[in-house]
């Protein structure tokens, strides 16, 4: 085939719009078919609008949690009205308008910057055609627009990025009002009173603390064990404890059945009979891939049995010139992997040096209070011994910047070879452990080791301070080892 030129983007999200950035960069001609508008849900519904209300929610645990112990005190001493135990409420209205305005915001701002960098966007909804391959290797693309006319494209490489929506149950089908799909709690103008939140994934843990924290009663509803079941089981624990502690109802081993509206209340009912009420109820019970009426299966796309679209590690489908990127992969749902599969797949279509993608390098972060980041392997991989490595786990309430800051809930725990002490993963459970996260990743993607992690300068004191220990006590582990 010859040199690609010609690049359409069925899809506007991080996969799409980062990917169309790199294109234009690198010369070609490029068209993103996007419906919404670009950046996506994780722009419009899903990662800037939630991170958005936690960052509300953030501000107000913070407050009540600490606000006695750090010796503050508010105007006159009067408790919240509404709650008595609380000192400062929340106008959930004002907090969503801020949400939404944000996000139009950012989504504008994405769309000036590809349209600057001189790519073509399209308002309607992508297809692929049924003509297959052209002689020149090209393949079709057809666009429904949002005027009705269809718009057939022609594309040297096709990039899909459609994105995922909310899973629905048959029997609790959301209404915007009272039971809720996470797409539409921006819309809400008062605080729940009594939240049920069903789905204790990172979605729904993440939505529970937060409204919690806004004031709202919150009963967390897990068909598992304990909350965040795909995550690191300390740190699930600790957020599990710090929830229940806060008074949330934590309602482990409970599968939802149905959900109804009666009045202006809920009834969920559980699979063991039981009914619990409340005034709304979030469903978080995961997602389902936009793949439906894309044209794959004529185009030869291969799905597995879940609609995900099958991809190789640089984004390559099972049809020549046709590539995925994000969430419709299922391959890691974060906007930070949906962004460089989009680039890997550009890269690899137009011809440039081109690095498969390595998920042993993916830092991810639950955004709950506290927080958790993880990076690399995992107490997981290492249980099963998937990686031999030993391991180190530093509590927080030992560190001073922690103590000052009135942190009681959290640790560091770093993963790392016996014998070479090569840092290969790494957990942190605290405020912020998105950024504390980042000089954990520098060590897996480089291949440091924990006498390098040990030996870099930290400020002290800072909550960075204890990574730094955390290595220098597995470097001791690793001479004891060796000395054995």
């Amino acid at each position: 085939m010859e040199h690609v030129t010609r690049i359409v983007i069925i899809g506007g999200g991080p996969g799409g719009y980062e990917a169309a950035l790199v294109a234009a960069q690198l010369g070609a001609e490029v068209t993103v078919v996007d419906r919404d508008g670009l950046g996506g849900s994780a722009v419009l519904t899903d990662c800037v609008p939630s991170k958005t209300l936690i960052a509300t929610a953030e501000v107000m645990t913070t407050f009540d949690s600490s606000y006695e112990e750090l010796g503050i005190l508010v105007a006159d001493g009067t408790p919240d009205a509404a709650d008595p135990a609380r000192v400062v409420g929340v106008d959930l209205g004002k907090v969503n308008r801020r949400v939404k305005r944000l996000a139009i915001a950012q989504s504008h701002d994405i769309t000036q910057a590809v349209t600057r960098a001189g790519v073509t966007v399209l308002r309607g909804r992508g297809r692929l055609g049924s003509s297959g391959q052209g002689i020149d290797g090209s393949r079709e693309v057809l666009v429904d627009h949002t005027d009705g006319r269809v718009e057939s494209l022609r594309a040297d490489a096709v990039l899909i990025a459609t994105g995922v929506r909310p899973r629905e149950l048959p029997d609790a089908q959301p209404d915007g009002e009272r039971i809720l799909a996470w797409t539409q709690v921006y819309d809400l103008e008062e605080l729940p009173r009594e939240l049920i939140v069903v789905g204790s994934g990172v979605t729904g843990a993440e939505f529970a603390g937060a409204y919690q924290a806004l004031g709202s009663n919150v009963t967390l509803v897990s068909s598992r064990d304990r909350v965040l079941p795909g995550e690191d089981p300390d740190a699930a624990e600790v957020l599990e404890d710090v929830f229940r502690r806060r008074g949330m109802n934590v309602m482990g081993r409970s599968r939802a059945e149905s959900v109804k509206r009666i009045g202006d209340r809920v009834e969920v009912t559980l699979a063991d009979g039981k009914v619990i009420t409340g005034t709304h109820c979030l469903m978080a019970v995961g997602s389902i891939p936009n793949t439906a009426d894309l044209g794959l299966e004529e185009a030869g796309v291969a799905v597995n049995d879940w609609g995900q679209i099958k991809v190789d590690r640089v984004s390559r489908t099972s049809a020549p010139g046709v590539y995925a990127a994000g969430d419709c992969t299922g391959v890691f749902m974060l906007a930070s992997v949906a962004a460089m599969q989009g680039r890997i797949a550009m890269y690899h279509a137009l011809g440039d040096a081109v690095q498969p993608l390595n998920l042993k390098t993916v830092a991810s972060n639950v955004f709950t209070d506290p927080e958790i980041a993880t990076v690399g392997y995992t107490h997981a991989d290492v249980s099963c011994g998937k990686m031999d490595a030993v391991e180190i786990k530093l509590p927080l309430r030992g560190n001073p910047r922690a103590k000052m800051q009135g942190i009681r809930d959290g640790f560091v725990k770093l993963f790392a070879r016996p014998g070479t002490g090569i840092v290969v993963g790494g957990v942190v459970v605290a405020p912020r452990a998105s950024e504390l996260i980042h000089s954990i990743s520098i060590a897996v993607d480089n291949n440091l080791t924990v006498e390098q992690v040990a030996n870099t300068f930290t400020v002290y004191p800072s909550l960075s301070g204890s990574t730094a220990e955390a290595a220098r006590q597995l470097h001791i582990r690793k001479r004891e080892g060796a000395g054995s």
